[in-house]
């Protein structure tokens, strides 16, 4: 049996996970993240969460069901996620994972920046086939390396003005078929041990309670309030990649 602190502290990692499932569709697991590292290195950390992903995704997909999901968008993400999740895989065990953080955050940072300084007005774009192949590449590399593939997925998609519904959908959907993608390479990875597949089990009972949870704050949320949200929590996250990347330097 695991140790009673390290239960609690990785049971309310993967609420708030699956919390932002119900409540935002997928691709802010980082913000769960630093509550794991409390108790357990990052490789551990990302050996627990990759089978619970897909019991989020199970969950999550109850409320985000087919009628919410921009198809379209989906079609021209996935093949991008597919390439960006073998490279990623690869660039485990070759690349500066700290670099790849860092470049991410100063991009999803100045990606934000921009939002706020205009007002927090959602400024819509055109769909764009190219765009949606390289954040869907950049995405899948992130979401493997580091469970962070929401930053590149949400600068394509936040931008096309959704309604708040079929970018929760888009998002669950997206990601599901990514979780899928990368479970087995992660624990190929990692190699849980019986103590870890024993706290997976242990954080199971929480994950339809935070999805639900979520749901019904999206559900109480208009759209500008959610895409505020929503782009302060990809702040958040970015911030969260930024520390990890100067911190893996030993500057912070």
């Amino acid at each position: 049996m695991p140790d009673p602190l390290v239960l609690l502290v990785a049971s309310c990692g993967v609420f708030v996970i699956a919390f932002m499932k119900g409540a935002f569709g997928g691709g802010l697991a980082i913000i769960g993240i630093p509550l794991l590292a409390l108790v357990m290195d990052p490789l551990e950390a990302g050996a627990l969460l990759a089978p619970l992903f897909i019991v989020m995704d199970v969950a999550a997909l109850y409320y985000w069901r087919p009628g919410t999901w921009s198809k379209v968008d989906l079609m021209w993400l996935l093949p991008g996620l597919a390439v960006g999740t073998g490279l990623g895989f690869l660039l485990m065990s070759v690349a500066d994972t700290h670099a790849v953080a860092i470049l991410m955050a100063v991009v999803t940072l100045a990606f934000t920046g921009l939002w706020f300084r205009g007002g927090g007005k959602v400024v819509q774009r055109p769909r764009s086939k190219p765009k949606a192949l390289i954040a869907g590449t950049a995405s899948g590399i992130t979401s493997m390396i580091a469970h962070s593939g929401g930053p590149p997925m949400s600068m394509y998609l936040l931008p096309l003005g959704l309604s708040k519904a079929v970018y929760a959908g888009t998002s669950s959907s997206y990601f599901a078929v990514g979780n899928v993608m990368k479970v087995i390479p992660w624990l190929v990875l990692a190699k849980p041990d019986a103590a870890l597949w024993t706290l997976m089990g242990l954080c199971l009972p929480v994950i339809p309670l935070g999805v639900w949870a979520g749901y019904r704050l999206h559900a109480r949320l208009n759209q500008a309030q959610l895409y505020r949200l929503l782009y302060g929590l990809l702040f958040v996250a970015a911030l969260k990649l930024l520390w990890d990347g100067l911190r893996g330097y030993g500057l912070v």
